[in-house]
């Protein structure tokens, strides 16, 4: 073997090993679209959850003497002044209260909408 031959083998064994490190050093696979997509909509929701929880609270606290007006549907002479006991969860329009008024030996639930401050 001559030379020059020697020569050529070796450079293409040399090329040979690059390229095989080349292709082993492949990126990694990327993550499924619809998981990232999922993922995002998660942050996103989480996102407007956190923000609206702060924009929207209660208007009234336990322990506040509060105007009850309720329809006259329902019970017209229930109207009349009433302390909030408890807070309660949105019935997805309006927060709820249960109310208590010292004439009455029971509660009432109450929307925001029908109740006032006491001035």
């Amino acid at each position: 073997m001559n030379k020059s031959s020697a020569k050529r083998r070796a450079a293409k064994a040399s090329r040979s090993l690059v390229l095989n490190k080349t292709v082993s050093r492949q990126a990694p696979a990327k993550p499924d679209a619809t998981a990232a997509a999922k993922i995002a909509a998660e942050t996103v929701a989480q996102r407007l959850i956190a923000r609206s929880a702060v924009l929207r609270t209660h208007k009234f606290r336990v322990g506040q003497t509060v105007l009850y007006t309720s329809s006259p549907i329902t019970r017209p002479g229930a109207s009349g002044t009433y302390k909030v006991v408890k807070l309660l969860p949105s019935d997805g329009e309006d927060y709820q209260y249960r109310i208590k008024n010292a004439d009455e030996a029971f509660e009432r639930v109450a929307k925001e909408s029908q109740l006032e401050l006491e001035h």
